[in-house]
C-alpha cells in the first residue's frame, strides 16, 4: 500500500519571511522574530490564491513514496510532483523477492508464478522469458521513488483536485495515505487545506 517516508521540507521559514517582500524596501533579515511577524501575513495571504500565494511556491518538499503498480497512471494525471528517480521493475524485477515486494492483497498463486519466472529467466536470460516475467508482474508489485514538490502544488492538487476526486475513491488506503501525509506537513493547515 502507499507510503511516504523520509520527507523533508526546505525553506519554510525563507519564504514565509519573503511573503512580505512586496511591502518591503530592503532585504529582510531572515531571523525567527522575522518569521513570526511574518506568519500571520502568510496565514492570511495563502487561501487567496493568484500571485498573493506565490511564496507557497518556495516552500519545497522531498519525500520516497513507496507505491503499488497500479498507482502509476493516477498519480502521472495530475502534475504536482518531480520524480528525482525510482527503483526500476526493467532493471531488477529478475532479482526481486516477489513475496516481500508485493502488497497484501497479491495472491499466493501469483506470487509462484511470478518466482517461477524469474527462476526461468535467471536459468536462460532471453527476450522473450523476460517479456513472460514482465508481463506477467502484478499490479500489487510494491515500488518506490523519490520525489519533490513544493507547497504550492500541493495545496493546488490536494485542495482543488486529490481531497474531492479521491476522497471517496475505490483505491481507499493509497490515496488517504497520501492525503494524510500532506495534513501532517508543517503549517499545513494554514497554508494547504481549504477545510
Amino acid at each position: 500500500m502507499l507510503r511516504v517516508e523520509n520527507v523533508r521540507v526546505y525553506d519554510l521559514k525563507e519564504s514565509v519571511i519573503a511573503c512580505r517582500n512586496s511591502m518591503r524596501l530592503e532585504l529582510p533579515e531572515y531571523t525567527n522574530e522575522e518569521f513570526e511577524k511574518s506568519l500571520e501575513r502568510a496565514k492570511k495571504l495563502a487561501p487567496l490564491g493568484g500571485g498573493h500565494s506565490n511564496f507557497l511556491s518556495g516552500i519545497r518538499v522531498a519525500f520516497d513514496l513507496v507505491y503499488p503498480n497500479y498507482i502509476s497512471p493516477e498519480l502521472q494525471r495530475y502534475t504536482f510532483l518531480k520524480i528525482v528517480n525510482s527503483s526500476s521493475k526493467m532493471h531488477k524485477l529478475y532479482m526481486m523477492d516477489i513475496g516481500k515486494c508485493c502488497n497484501k492483497y497479491v495472491t499466493e498463486n501469483t506470487i509462484k508464478e511470478v518466482s517461477a519466472l524469474q527462476k526461468a529467466y535467471l536459468e536462460s536470460p532471453t527476450y522473450e522469458n523476460f517479456m513472460r516475467l514482465v508481463s506477467n508482474c502484478p499490479q500489487g508489485i510494491e515500488l518506490f521513488m523519490r520525489c519533490t514538490t513544493n507547497y504550492l502544488c500541493l495545496r493546488n492538487i490536494f485542495a482543488r483536485n486529490i481531497y474531492s476526486q479521491r476522497k471517496s475513491h475505490r483505491l481507499a488506503e493509497d490515496w488517504s495515505a497520501f492525503c494524510d501525509f500532506i495534513r501532517s506537513l508543517p503549517y499545513a493547515k494554514e497554508f494547504l487545506l481549504d477545510d
